[in-house]
């Protein structure tokens, strides 16, 4: 078992993970709001934390990893509004939509996936024990955090109190006592269609406090990794920190992890911005594996660019990984010494989650393989697939990702009864349509094999 170390954004300084209860490890990480399809941009703390969990638990480690829904926020009541139909709807149907498209990533689901609609009850309770200990206020039927009342408050962002407004809106500014406190409960408004009952009337909770409860509810407080992108450090992560210590007399978190922006051109990837490219047609165009290799190629603590260069990258990289794949020889004995390469991969993932010395390790290996097996060496997979499986694409080894689509396949039985009736001309056109759909034509002794070409 390494000793994994990970950057501390609250005492930015590298830190070894120490579970409360080895070798078990919680992690929380935020989730989407789900007002809208998610982007690519989304996908990076999806990927990035549950890649996390499968690194700790190669090296022996317990990991439960959360990853909330935020399905409770003012932006869901505002695009429901526009788009005319109910808040409650447009939350069911974007959550639906945010697991169907990071399903296909092929990485598996966070152990839990609380809602915060689900938690209304341990939210309520939360805000109830701030309230009777002096940490909160209730006014006009909203209840507000007293950032006063927490001296350690701003620790995490390192800003200037003066600077740290909530960007709640002018509406809740007459009822604060001071412009840095933050809603805890906001009471209806009249063009809000969902609420619950609450000690200070109907109304529904603040955004930061759900995510402290809905942590709280599962991890525990003191849980080992919170965490989330760098876009939530001021106000959403500050607040947690606040709020959970102040109710609970304990840290919510032991280290907090942030990931970098996606960006596209000079600004971070947002649905607010307006230029997203969403995950479902990044997806369909590249697909997963080639996702998940540009998603690997930058440091999770630094901007990731977004291009079509990049992808189209990336998809060359997982072409290289299939042909050599597609020259192991599952029976033959693996090559031991490439095992120290191996070694070399798992140590830059413990050296801060270090995922591009690790790819390049990995193509290191790639490259010494192909030198044997040139050189007449029968090469078994060896130690590839525990590789793989950290980066999230030991699919390729197992073949799963060249399994053609219907449609596809139907292309190809098609081309087959062309050939068979020497029509060269029509099986050599439909050849070419599969190519552009990303699928190669390998014609062997045992009937056409259709590979993924991209």
């Amino acid at each position: 078992m390494r000793e994994v170390r990970l950057h501390d954004t609250l005492s930015g300084a590298l830190r070894a993970i120490e579970p409360r209860r080895p070798p078990r490890v919680g992690i929380y990480a935020c989730g989407p709001t789900v007002y809208a399809r998610v982007h690519i941009g989304n996908a990076r703390p999806y990927v990035v934390f549950s890649l996390l969990r499968r690194f700790l638990e190669h090296e022996g480690y317990e990991p439960t990893l959360v990853v909330n829904v935020t399905d409770v926020n003012d932006k869901i009541y505002d695009a429901a509004r526009e788009q005319g139909v109910s808040s409650e709807e447009l939350a069911r149907a974007m959550t639906a939509s945010y697991v169907e498209d990071t399903d296909r990533l092929g990485i598996g689901r966070p152990d839990d996936e609380p809602k915060a609609s689900e938690t209304i009850g341990a939210i309520v309770a939360l805000i109830e024990d701030l309230v009777q200990s002096g940490h909160a206020y209730e006014a006009g039927g909203d209840v507000y955090f007293s950032v006063a009342s927490f001296p350690g408050y701003g620790r995490l962002s390192n800003r200037p109190l003066d600077e740290m407004r909530q960007g709640e809106g002018d509406d809740s500014a007459a009822l604060k006592r001071a412009p840095q406190d933050f809603a805890l409960w906001k009471a209806t408004k009249e063009e809000e269609d969902t609420s619950w009952d609450s000690p200070w009337g109907p109304g529904r909770p603040g955004w930061h406090i759900e995510c402290s409860a809905m942590a709280e509810e599962i991890l525990g407080v003191d849980f080992e990794v919170h965490g989330g992108g760098s876009d939530l450090v001021f106000p959403h992560h500050e607040n947690e920190v606040a709020q959970t210590e102040a109710a609970r007399g304990h840290p919510l978190a032991r280290l907090w992890m942030h990931n970098g922006m996606v960006e596209l051109g000079t600004e971070k990837m947002a649905k607010s911005v307006g230029n997203i490219r969403l995950l479902h047609g990044a997806l369909d165009e590249y697909g997963p594996e080639a996702v998940l290799m540009w998603l690997v190629s930058g440091h999770y603590r630094q901007p990731l660019g977004f291009s079509e260069e990049a992808l189209e990258q990336a998809g060359a990289n997982v072409r290289t990984l299939r042909e050599l794949i597609r020259r192991l020889e599952p029976g033959a004995a693996s090559a031991d010494a490439l095992d120290p390469l191996v070694e070399r991969f798992f140590d830059a993932l413990a050296d801060d989650f270090n995922t591009p010395e690790a790819r390049a390790v990995l193509f290191e290996w790639i490259r010494q393989a192909n030198r044997r097996i040139d050189a007449g060496e029968a090469l078994g997979p060896g130690r590839l697939r525990e590789m793989l499986h950290a980066v999230g694409l030991e699919r390729l080894l197992d073949g799963a990702a060249d399994e053609a689509p219907e449609d596809v396949r139907a292309l190809a039985e098609r081309r087959e009864a062309a050939r068979a009736e020497r029509d060269f001309a029509e099986a050599d056109r439909l050849r070419d349509e599969l190519a552009e759909r990303g699928w190669e034509v390998r014609d062997t002794p045992d009937g056409a094999r259709l590979v993924r070409s991209g």
